[in-house]
């Protein structure tokens, strides 16, 4: 059989750079020990699960391969595009996308996983797995082994009754974990807080989980104070990158005349975020939308976009994620409206907010965080 040809696979419409790839050592070491397992144990295509695949050289090489049927679940917006364009250009089609449900997982007796950053989307991930695959299900799970700790061994220990560790190989590792135990009557996830007046609801891969965190929580404080001139009438706000909707529920409590969209590219943030809006009682008035960088809204149609962008592409530290989004907020700005962003203050965003948005002015600094606000040249 041919080997896959994984250099051709793109991160587009994700960040792309020289020294970004579309695949890592650890898809090509699921896919090796997925073809040995699917032919040892006579496995079906659609037995098959892969959760994570961030642009789909998991998916692609076993499809290749003549693995047909396969469920698919990726978190973020531009992995989903990424794996339908990469598909298109290679001619493989014969997989399909599903949430992280019962649909996904309903009889599988394999599922790859590349390991999450966050523990408690591993648990979520884990936990589904054990509730609605086949009794003989097999998740094999695979990491670079410097992102890898012993803690990942405890939480799929929760739900399965055999963990183990493999040999590491081209500094990437397997665990492979079987014997399902019995699950709870109610998954462990969403979890819900209440802060100062409001809830947050959130799902495992949800960023900060039911927290507030450090950089949402200073613009917050930036917002209470009216440190922005447009605020008080704007009538068409924008949440970019919402997460779990804290910066769009506390606006729309203060000014209940504005209408909001909150947007993240992840599907877990995204349903955390409509929980969130629903349990403050503002379904109708905030809209949660699953996309990338708001490519889906119209251009200058806003008065008003929020935005604390992040600063890691999966586990590198890298820029690029938050200029898509300052590029994004320049589009999506009616002329005169106003970006106002937090953002870690070693990074000195000002010059390129200046450059992509306009006049740009610092509204609060703190050690660790930066808040700006900038005004869309006409």
């Amino acid at each position: 059989m041919p080997e896959f040809p994984y250099s051709r696979l793109r991160r587009w419409p994700d960040v792309e750079a020289d020294n970004l790839q579309a695949h890592d050592a650890t898809d090509l070491l699921l896919v090796e020990r997925a073809l040995e397992t699917i032919d040892a144990r006579g496995l079906d295509g659609s037995e098959v699960v892969v959760i994570g695949d961030e642009y789909g050289a998991i998916t692609l090489a076993l499809t290749d391969a003549g693995v047909r049927g396969i469920r698919v679940h990726q978190d973020l917006a531009t992995g989903r595009r990424a794996l339908a364009r990469n598909a298109q250009e290679l001619g493989l089609d014969g997989f399909g996308s599903h949430e992280l449900d019962a649909d996904l997982l309903a009889g599988a007796r394999l599922v790859l996983l590349q390991l999450p950053k966050a523990l408690a989307e591993l648990e979520q991930i884990a936990d589904a797995v054990a509730r609605w695959a086949a009794p003989d299900v097999a998740l094999i799970a695979g990491g670079r082994v410097k992102h890898m700790t012993l803690t990942q061994n405890e939480v799929l220990g929760r739900s399965f009754s055999r963990v183990q560790a493999e040999r590491a190989a081209r500094k990437s590792r397997l665990l492979v974990a079987d014997g399902p135990r019995e699950v709870p009557e109610t998954p462990p996830f969403p979890v819900t807080a209440a802060h100062d007046g409001f809830t947050l609801v959130a799902f495992g891969g949800a960023f900060a989980g039911p927290r507030i965190d450090i950089g949402t929580r200073v613009l917050l404080d930036v917002l209470g104070a009216g440190r922005s001139q447009l605020l008080h009438a704007a009538p068409t706000v924008i949440d970019l990158g919402c997460g779990t909707g804290a910066l769009a529920i506390a606006y729309a409590r203060a000014h209940p005349d504005a209408r909001l969209i909150a947007t993240d590219r992840s599907a877990a943030a995204v349903a955390s975020a409509r929980a969130s809006v629903a349990a403050n009682g503002l379904a109708d008035r905030i809209t949660v939308t699953h996309d990338d960088a708001a490519s889906d809204l119209p251009d200058a149609g806003a008065d008003v976009v929020l935005l604390n962008p992040p600063f890691h592409l999966g586990n590198s530290v890298h820029v690029g994620a938050a200029t898509r989004l300052f590029e994004a907020a320049a589009r999506l700005l009616k002329p005169g409206g106003e970006l106002l962003a937090v953002y870690n203050s070693s990074l000195s965003y000002r010059p390129e907010l200046t450059r992509l948005i306009g006049p740009t002015e610092q509204l609060q600094r703190t050690a660790k965080f930066t808040v700006t606000r900038s005004i869309r040249r006409g």
